[in-house]
């Protein structure tokens, strides 16, 4: 996985992008994701100020949230709710389809989904 992280008018720590490559790294059981795009701007004229987005290129159509709130790290929890939603939602759609059923991680071939 390639990591691009980008940050606009936000002091720049080695905290937080750890925390955003782990996070990142928690949604590899589900997609394989090839390339990921992470923005974390601060904008002083909008309410909430900080600004998380998130462009993940992955087989198929690519996954793109973005999320505001008042911290940047608040910011992107609630971009990665959105990718880990979309992500479930893919496998998923994959299990139903009989698509890659070794890579479909155990917690989603429940009930009347498993083949």
């Amino acid at each position: 996985m390639k990591l691009i992280l980008q940050h606009a008018n936000v002091r720049v720590t080695d905290h937080l992008d750890s925390w955003i490559e782990e996070c990142l790294r928690d949604l590899l059981p589900l997609i394989r994701i090839e390339e990921a795009r992470i923005r974390v701007e601060y904008c002083r004229e909008s309410s909430p100020p900080f600004r998380a987005s998130a462009h993940l290129m992955i087989p198929g159509p690519d996954l793109r949230v973005e999320a505001t709130d008042y911290t940047a790290r608040t910011a992107f929890a609630k971009v990665m709710a959105q990718l880990k939603a979309g992500a479930v939602d893919r496998a998923a759609r994959r299990l139903r389809r009989g698509f890659g059923e070794r890579r479909v991680p155990a917690f989603l071939q429940t009930g009347s989904a498993r083949r």
